[in-house]
């Protein structure tokens, strides 16, 4: 029987910066190997166009994503979940890993301000693919 994907859902209020950067990393970067998700506490109506530029020019397209709404099914079914500046909003399960990642809220930013954020929420995601998904030690599947 095949091992379960790991399992992270990213949450800030707006999804729709932070949260929906460090998601699109995890997807590009793990390659499938890592179930994702992103969720808002009070999404907004898009995904910040400075973020989609951003994302643009180091080769991760956004464009079509769109804000979703948290829920508690998504934190019940996420191995890790990662908050960006939730506050009290996301709802906390026993059992669970929580990693709260402090960043620069990129709302009302130009794409200059969002540079060094993506850049860190990058750094950040490759740490946590690193831990999650660890070398492959030349064991032949079941």
């Amino acid at each position: 029987m095949p091992e379960s994907k790991p399992s992270v859902l990213f949450v800030c209020v707006h999804n729709a910066g932070r949260s929906q950067m460090g998601a699109a990393f995890l997807t590009h970067l793990g390659a499938g190997r890592i179930e994702v998700r992103s969720a808002g506490s009070a999404p907004a109506d898009t995904v910040n166009p400075a973020v989609v530029e951003a994302m643009r020019e180091v080769g991760v397209d956004i464009a079509a994503r769109t804000p979703k709404l948290l829920t508690t099914e998504a934190v019940q079914a996420s191995d890790v979940v990662i908050t960006m500046g939730c506050g009290d909003a996301c709802p906390v399960f026993p059992g669970k890993r929580y990693l709260d990642w402090k960043l620069d809220d990129p709302a009302g930013q130009g794409v200059e301000a969002v540079r060094p954020i993506r850049d860190e929420i990058e750094r950040r995601v490759r740490s946590l693919l690193v831990e999650l998904l660890p070398p492959d030690t030349g064991r032949q599947p079941r």
